[in-house]
């Protein structure tokens, strides 16, 4: 069983990147694991591919609208938890993320600029993944890792200071194929708060009874009362 000590595998790192799809994403998935970091000292960063503007069913509400509320919320949400920075890229609406050069190349340059150790991300391998935004991101996600290394992919972006950057390790979220599991128990409730932020998702549901059972059903295979997972890789 995998020990409660740290969050991070070796050889860990210092600075993290959350790299997702929509505002809540990380509250949901890995919201315990990015206060644990936090608590630990570690230096965490978000960046989002779109505001969310399609996550909601009221019929009065309009997309310009929402974007702009969630995108405060998810900002509210990263400051319970204690995210140094939140970024999100310009021009990608929710529902209608794909693959494409032009997302790995704005990703890619987000990755050089922030320069992150470790970066978190969904799996591109999941099997029956239903969200074509997910899908869309945890591929690009990946193919941006790997272009954001090399000097001769998107070389217009090395300048003003900005270089080549190799994530050491990865961690998948919203994987079927767990290898890695991070106790959470001491910081559910600090999960809770972050996502009570994500209002326009969460106001008609039963929060904390739904944070604690997806919890604990993370947590049994390794015995801990609350936990989340991960698939841990190691890029080549």
């Amino acid at each position: 069983m995998i020990t409660p000590s740290s969050v991070l595998l070796p050889p860990g790192g210092q600075r993290i990147l959350v790299m997702m799809a929509h505002p809540d994403d990380a509250e949901f998935i890995c919201g315990g694991t990015v206060a644990r970091l936090v608590q630990e000292g570690r230096e965490v960063h978000y960046l989002l591919v779109t505001r969310g503007d399609k996550g909601n069913y009221d019929p009065d509400m309009t997309a310009e609208r929402l974007m702009v509320i969630r995108e405060e919320e998810q900002r509210r949400a990263a400051a319970v938890l204690g995210v140094q920075s939140v970024t999100f890229l310009e021009g990608y609406r929710d529902g209608e993320v794909e693959v494409s050069l032009t997302l790995r190349k704005a990703l890619a340059l987000e990755v050089r600029k922030i320069r992150p150790d470790i970066v978190f991300s969904f799996d591109p391998w999941k099997m029956y993944e239903h969200h074509p935004d997910h899908r869309a991101t945890a591929t690009c996600s990946l193919d941006a890792l790997v272009a954001a290394r090399s000097p001769m992919y998107f070389p217009e972006q090395l300048r003003d200071g900005i270089t080549p950057h190799r994530v050491r390790q990865v961690y998948f979220f919203s994987t079927d194929r767990p290898n890695h599991w991070v106790d959470i128990s001491e910081v559910i409730d600090k999960k809770i708060e972050a996502l009570r932020c994500h209002v326009t998702q969460t106001k008609n549901m039963e929060l904390d009874a739904y944070v604690r059972r997806h919890a604990t059903i993370a947590g049994i295979e390794q015995h801990y009362e609350l936990a989340e997972s991960f698939h841990h890789y190691v890029p080549g």
